[in-house]
C-alpha cells in the first residue's frame, strides 16, 4: 500500500461543516463524498444601510412600480419578459413540470485534460471529502490517479432542482469540485471591441518583453496576493470604532512613457530588485534563468547593431 509521507506534523483545525452528501460515481465505482463551501464568505465585509437621522436600519418594500401598492407574497408571481413591458406569466405549477429530480449523485461523465477547460467557465470552488471509514481508500484512489494522469473528472450533479456541470481536481491530500458555466453563458471574446487592431506587434518590443518576463519569473508563492483592500478597510472601521483620527495618503501620479524606454528601465529594476533578493536570501539566480535572460539579450543586441 501506498501513502504520502507528511511533511509536518499536522494541527488541529476546526472542522468545516459540509452543505450536501452523495457520491461521486463512475462507470461501475461509487465513492460516498461530503461537499464544503471553499470560500470563507464570512471574511467579506458588509454594510448595512441606515437612516442617517436615527441609524434605523433601511427596509425595503415589496411596491408595484405600477400602483404603488406593497404587495404581499402571494400577490407576487414570476414573469419573463421577451419585450419591453411584455411578459409571460411562470406559475410555480410550471416550474414544477421542468425541475429535475435530485439523484445526490456526480455522474462523472469523462476524463479531460486540464488544457481543455477554459479558465472563463470556472465558477464556484467545494472542497469534497469522504464521507466515513468506507470511502477513505476508493477516495484516495481517485485522488491519485487524477495526480499522476493530471486528468479532470468531468461529470453532471443536480442541485436545487437544476443540472450543473462540474470538474473534479486533486488539491493536496483531497478533492475539489469546480462548478462550471455552460459555454453559451460565456461571452465570446472575439466581440471584445479593437481586438483586430492589436495583431501587429514590434519585434524589438517583444525582445525586450520577454527579457523583462525571464528576469521577473517566480513562483506563485512568492507574489504578494494579499487582500491590502480588505485589511485596510478593516483597521479603517477599527479607527472610526475607537475615535482615532484618520489619517490618508495620497498616491503619487505615475508619469506615462514610451514602450521602449519603460521595457528597459524595467528590465533594469527587476534586475536591481532581484539583486538585493540574492544578497539577502544568499540564493543566487538558477542557471535556466541566466541563460533564458541572455539568450532574449542577444538577439535584441544583434538587431540594434545591425541597425546601427
Amino acid at each position: 500500500m501506498q501513502h504520502r509521507s507528511e511533511e509536518a506534523p499536522r494541527l488541529r483545525r476546526r472542522h468545516m461543516r459540509s452543505i450536501w452528501k452523495g457520491h461521486i460515481r463512475f462507470s461501475l465505482v461509487t465513492i460516498p463524498i461530503r461537499v464544503y463551501n471553499a470560500i470563507d464568505s464570512t471574511q467579506a465585509i458588509r454594510f448595512n444601510q441606515l437612516h442617517r437621522e436615527d441609524n434605523g436600519p433601511v427596509g425595503y418594500d415589496k411596491r408595484c412600480k405600477v400602483c404603488e401598492k406593497t404587495l404581499t407574497n402571494d400577490e407576487i408571481v414570476k414573469g419573463y419578459q421577451y419585450e419591453p413591458d411584455q411578459y409571460v406569466i411562470v406559475e410555480k405549477d410550471d416550474i414544477d413540470k421542468v425541475k429535475l429530480k435530485t439523484t445526490k449523485i456526480i455522474e462523472i461523465q469523462g476524463f479531460v485534460n486540464k488544457a481543455e477547460i477554459n479558465p472563463t467557465l470556472y465558477d464556484a470552488a467545494y472542497y469534497l471529502g469522504p464521507d466515513g471509514d468506507v470511502s477513505t481508500k476508493p477516495y484516495a484512489l481517485l485522488r491519485e490517479t487524477l495526480s499522476q494522469t493530471d486528468k479532470l473528472a468531468v461529470g453532471k450533479v443536480v442541485l436545487r432542482d437544476r443540472e450543473d456541470v462540474v470538474a473534479i481536481a486533486p488539491q493536496g491530500d483531497g478533492l475539489v469540485a469546480y462548478k462550471l458555466h455552460y459555454a453559451s453563458e460565456v461571452r465570446d471574446i472575439r466581440n471584445v471591441p479593437q481586438l483586430d487592431k492589436v495583431r501587429d506587434f514590434d519585434e524589438s518590443a517583444l525582445g525586450l518583453a520577454r527579457s523583462l518576463v525571464a528576469t521577473m519569473a517566480t513562483s506563485f508563492s512568492q507574489i504578494d496576493v494579499t487582500d491590502r483592500y480588505g485589511a485596510a478597510l478593516k483597521e479603517f472601521i477599527q479607527t472610526k470604532i475607537e475615535g482615532r483620527e484618520i489619517v490618508v495618503s495620497e498616491e503619487k501620479e505615475t508619469p506615462t512613457i514610451d514602450i521602449m524606454t519603460a521595457l528597459k528601465e524595467s528590465i533594469e529594476q527587476a534586475k536591481s530588485q532581484r539583486s538585493k533578493m540574492v544578497k539577502a536570501t544568499g540564493e543566487a539566480k538558477k542557471p535556466a534563468e541566466t541563460e533564458a535572460v541572455q539568450q532574449e539579450e542577444k538577439p535584441a543586441k544583434a538587431r540594434k547593431r545591425k541597425a546601427s
